[in-house]
């Protein structure tokens, strides 16, 4: 290559670079923007000086005004964007080590584990399965289908395939057994249930809130740090081999860091679908596959999308809060229907 052809690849590499990173500042500013409007936007129908006060300036403000932006508010949004991000990042990992652009952290059976294992804390008693409650049973079982889904893959080899169809298996033992709780539970039981599996911020506290940010605080900059590696098995596996990569190794580890992801979200929101299937690809398409970018990109759109799904669950109907993985169902199965039927190449060739 000339010195003039290598000084011109220069600037649209560097033109290319600039470009995404104001994509992903552009996002940034969308989810603050979102964050704040979600704040704003309450049953309460609380006032916007008063809002203001409570925000700003709490010890002014009156007790009950105090409860519900510190304790309802700001918790339910902080959790919103943390879950959406947290749900984006697995999706965005699961599709690239399954090489599926259909993937999402549902697919290995881990949403409908600790569905099971929510439910059997409700059913069974708390106590029974877990010292830390629903949050926590749902947890506990979630890594239980993790670690099913690792000894299967160490035993049998960690091809995406088999670990798919062991997925897609688990999915169904764990809604049949969730069917089974469902079956059993009193009234009131099955009220519990039901609404945990819709998905729901409105459980939402401080201790969730720092539980989820501990977990992508550990795991985000293991997958950032790892984004040349991961970016190549969109080459391939074979030719990520080639470049030296330990694919097993690599699909073990970072399902391990997906798995805590979702566990954790799932346990703390109960069952929210769509997000981490719509967040990698919006992003996907403004940035494109390489996971510098990438990754912050899902993380911004899933956060987005989860802010903006909490915001309209509070405005359909005045007064009450809907669930809000009813909300990202409603929109998230046209989009997968859209992919199923049009299999755009601009998502994922």
């Amino acid at each position: 290559m000339t010195e003039p052809g290598a000084a011109n690849a220069t600037r649209a590499y560097r033109a290319m670079v600039a470009r995404r990173r104001t994509i992903v500042l552009g996002l940034a500013t969308l989810t603050a923007v979102l964050f704040v409007t979600d704040v704003g936007v309450g049953g309460s129908g609380l006032p916007l000086q008063q809002l203001m006060q409570g925000v700003f300036t709490p010890w002014n403000a009156h007790e009950t005004i105090q409860q519900i932006v510190w304790n309802i508010r700001i918790p339910m949004s902080v959790t919103g964007v943390l879950v959406g991000a947290a749900l984006a990042i697995a999706g965005v990992q699961m599709q690239t080590i399954l090489n599926n652009p259909l993937a999402e952290p549902y697919t290995l059976g881990i949403a409908a584990a600790a569905g099971f294992g929510a439910a059997l804390s409700v059913v069974v008693g708390a106590s029974a399965v877990s010292m830390l409650g629903t949050a926590g049973s749902a947890w506990v079982f979630a890594m239980i289908a993790c670690g099913v889904i690792l000894g299967f893959s160490t035993l049998r080899g960690a091809s995406a395939e088999s670990m798919i169809l062991l997925g897609i298996a688990l999915v169904f033992l764990f809604t049949a057994l969730l069917s089974l709780m469902q079956y059993v539970a009193s009234d009131a039981q099955l009220q519990q249930v039901v609404f945990w599996t819709l998905g729901s911020l409105s459980r939402a506290s401080w201790a969730q809130v720092a539980l989820l940010a501990s977990v992508l605080v550990v795991i985000t900059p293991v997958f950032r740090k790892s984004a040349w590696t991961l970016t190549t098995f969109r080459l391939g596996e074979d030719r990520a081999r080639a470049l030296g990569v330990d694919v097993e190794r690599t699909r073990m580890l970072t399902l391990i860091g997906v798995s805590l992801l979702a566990a954790t979200a799932v346990a703390v929101s109960g069952t929210i679908g769509f997000v981490g299937l719509v967040g990698p690809h919006a992003a996907r398409i403004l940035v494109g596959e390489n996971q510098r970018h990438f990754l912050p990109a899902a993380a911004l759109c899933g956060a987005a999308l989860l802010c903006s799904a909490s915001v309209a669950s509070k405005l359909i109907v005045p007064g009450v809060i809907v669930p809000v993985g009813i909300i990202t169902s409603i929109v998230g199965v046209p989009l997968f229907l859209v992919l199923i039927l049009t299999r755009t190449r601009r998502l994922w060739n």
